[in-house]
């Protein structure tokens, strides 16, 4: 019993922080790539900051529908890694 609590504490987690980091993450990329393409900064930055909630939303279900609490976690970390790696090639300095 324990370690299905753990599983759903994991998630939960991941829902909530991991969620988080992908949509702010997903906020920075998209919203300079919008600049990229020649939109006003206010647009890019609400643009990308709506989409960004739609990403959060959509991580959350992810969170609960993984096969496992490891290869959700694993996911998440690549799916940050690789926003992260975007972001920065278009000139995001954290």
């Amino acid at each position: 019993m324990a370690r299905y609590r753990w599983a759903i504490a994991s998630r939960a987690l991941a829902a909530i922080f991991g969620g988080y980091a992908l949509s702010a993450l997903f906020c920075a990329s998209a919203g300079l790539a919008l600049m990229h393409t020649g939109a006003s900064r206010l647009d890019a930055v609400m643009t990308a900051t709506m989409l960004a909630f739609v990403v959060h939303f959509i991580a959350a279900i992810w969170a609960f529908r993984a096969p496992s609490a490891s290869r959700l976690w694993v996911g998440m970390v690549i799916l940050a890694a690789l926003l992260g790696g975007l972001a920065t090639a278009l000139g995001w300095k954290p």
